[in-house]
C-alpha cells in the first residue's frame, strides 16, 4: 500500500477475466456494501466476481458519517487501523437546532461509539478505497476477479431466474463481456441495475417511491466557525426554511467540513422547492450560519447532488421495505433501499446487508429467506427512524422538544441513549414515557 495519501492512489485488480467465465457470485457494485459482501463471500471460500463502475480514486457524494454500526465491519474486515491512520473526525456529540433557533448537544461518549450511530466523519473517497482495496485483497487470494470502470449493460435470466451479467469494459459501448454465476448480488446504489432488473422487470413493482426517497445536495467548505479541530459535535439543523428537510454541519477534521441539505423528494416536489439555492440561502442569510461562513470558502467543484432510497416502511408493500431478491439474486444497500429514513446514514445498513447476503449465498438460502432475515435485524430501527422523521416535519413539535431538550439534562440523557440503541427508540414512541421524561 503507497505511503501519504494513498486513498488518492489507483488500486490494481488484476486482469479482466476472459467472457464467458463463471463465478461463485457476482457482486455488482464496488461501494462500502458490496465491498463487504465480497469480502465476506471470499473468506468463506467462495469465488467472487466484484464489478465497479469506477476507477479508483473516486469520489462519492455522502454525507461521509461512519456510524458505530459500521465500526464492527471495519474491524471485521481487517481495516481499522488503516482508517484510523487517515485524517478523520472523531465525533463525541449531534447538535440538534430547532426552526426558532434553540441548541440542544447529545454527547456521544467514547466507551459507548461502537453502539453509536456516529463515530468518524471522514471523506467516502478514504473510507470506499480503504474497503475496495481489502476486498480486491481477498477475492483476488481466493481465485476471484476485481473489474473496475465497467458498466453492467445487461443482466441475464433464464426461466424467471438470473444468472449472470453482461458488461461493457470501460463503459457502455465498451467490449462486451459475458459472466455467469448461480448467485448475484445488487450493490450499485440508488440506480442499480440489478435493483431495476429485480423490482420493475421481473416484480412489475415500484422501483422509485417519491415520498420515501430522499434527495441530497453537499458541498465542501473551508474554515467554517466552530468546525475547527479533529474531535467534537456534528451539526443537523432543522431550519424554518428548509423543513421538512434539514440542514446538516459535519466537520471531517483539519478545518473542511461537508455541509449539506436533504429532504424527501415527494415533499420537496409539492412544495416546488430546489435544495442547492435553498442552502445557499441560509449560509448567505440565516442569522445562525451567516457569520459562521463569512470568511469561509467552498471547495471548488464540490456541488452535488445525489438521492437516498429510504428504508422506511412502505404501506401494502408484501415485502419491506422494498423487494429485495428473486431468484438466483440479492440486493442490499442502497439498491435495497436501507437508508435510515431520519439520519439519512446509509453505509452501517449497507455493510450489515452485504454480511447478510454473503452469509445467504455461502448457506445456499433462498431469496425469501434473505428479505425475512433482512427485516427482522433491520425493520424495527427503520420503522422507528420513519417515526421520528415524520415527527421532525411539525416545527411546531421540533421548537418544543429541543426547549425542552436544552433545559433538561435527562432528556439529553435520552437522547443520546435513542442514538445508542433500538430499546431507547421504542420508548420514544410510548406517549407515556415521552409524557413522564418532557413533563415532570
Amino acid at each position: 500500500m503507497a505511503k501519504g495519501r494513498f486513498w488518492d492512489m489507483p488500486i490494481d485488480t488484476g486482469p479482466i477475466p476472459p467472457s464467458e467465465s463463471d463465478f461463485d457470485c457476482i457482486v455488482v457494485g464496488g461501494g462500502p456494501g458490496g465491498a463487504a459482501a465480497a469480502s465476506y463471500l471470499a473468506m468463506g471460500g467462495k469465488r467472487v466476481l466484484l464489478i465497479e463502475k469506477g476507477v479508483w480514486p473516486r469520489d462519492k457524494v455522502c454525507g461521509d458519517a461512519v456510524g458505530g454500526k459500521s465500526l464492527g465491519h471495519v474491524k471485521a474486515l481487517g481495516i481499522k487501523a488503516k482508517l484510523e491512520s487517515t485524517p478523520h473526525f472523531r465525533v463525541t456529540g449531534i447538535v440538534f437546532s430547532s426552526p426558532n433557533g434553540k441548541e440542544v448537544m447529545v454527547p456521544l461518549p467514547e466507551e459507548d461509539v461502537e453502539r453509536m450511530e456516529a463515530g468518524y466523519s471522514l471523506p467516502r473517497q478514504q473510507f470506499d478505497w480503504l474497503v475496495f482495496e481489502r476486498a480486491s485483497e481477498l477475492v483476488l487470494k481466493n481465485n476471484g476477479a476485481v473489474i473496475q470502470g465497467a458498466t453492467v449493460t445487461k443482466v441475464l435470466d433464464s426461466d424467471n431466474k438470473i444468472t449472470g451479467v453482461e458488461i461493457g469494459i470501460g463503459g457502455k459501448r465498451g467490449e462486451k463481456r459475458v459472466y455467469s454465476a448461480p448467485w448475484t448480488i445488487g450493490a450499485g446504489g440508488y440506480q442499480c441495475p440489478v435493483a431495476r432488473k429485480i423490482v420493475k422487470e421481473m416484480a412489475n413493482e415500484e422501483l422509485v417511491d417519491k415520498m420515501h426517497y430522499c434527495g441530497g445536495y453537499r458541498e465542501y467548505w473551508d474554515g467554517v466557525k466552530g468546525c475547527e479541530g479533529d474531535s467534537g459535535s456534528i451539526e443537523i439543523h432543522f431550519v424554518d426554511s428548509i423543513i421538512p428537510g434539514y440542514f446538516w454541519l459535519f466537520p471531517l477534521g483539519g478545518g473542511r467540513v461537508n455541509v449539506g441539505i436533504g429532504m424527501v423528494i415527494g415533499l420537496m416536489d409539492k412544495q416546488k422547492k430546489k435544495l442547492k439555492p435553498m442552502q445557499a440561502d441560509v449560509i448567505a442569510n440565516h442569522p445562525s450560519f451567516k457569520d459562521r461562513f463569512a470568511d469561509a470558502k467552498m471547495v471548488e467543484g464540490t456541488g452535488k447532488g445525489w438521492q437516498l432510497p429510504f428504508g422506511s416502511p412502505r404501506k401494502k408493500e408484501k415485502n419491506q421495505p422494498r423487494r429485495a431478491f428473486a431468484p438466483g439474486a440479492l440486493l442490499i444497500g442502497d439498491a435495497a433501499s436501507l437508508v435510515d429514513p431520519f439520519s439519512g446514514e446509509g453505509v452501517g445498513n449497507a455493510l450489515v446487508s452485504g454480511e447478510m447476503a454473503a452469509r445467504h449465498v455461502i448457506e445456499n438460502k433462498g431469496g425469501l429467506a434473505y428479505q425475512e432475515d433482512l427485516w427482522a435485524a433491520l425493520g424495527p430501527e427503520l420503522t422507528n427512524s420513519y417515526k421520528m422523521q415524520k415527527l421532525s416535519r411539525r416545527k411546531w413539535l421540533l421548537n418544543w422538544f429541543v426547549g425542552k431538550a436544552s433545559r433538561k439534562p435527562v432528556i439529553q440523557e435520552m437522547m443520546t441513549e435513542m442514538i445508542a440503541s433500538k430499546e431507547a427508540q421504542e420508548n420514544l414512541h410510548s406517549k407515556w414515557f415521552l409524557m413522564k421524561t418532557l413533563l415532570f
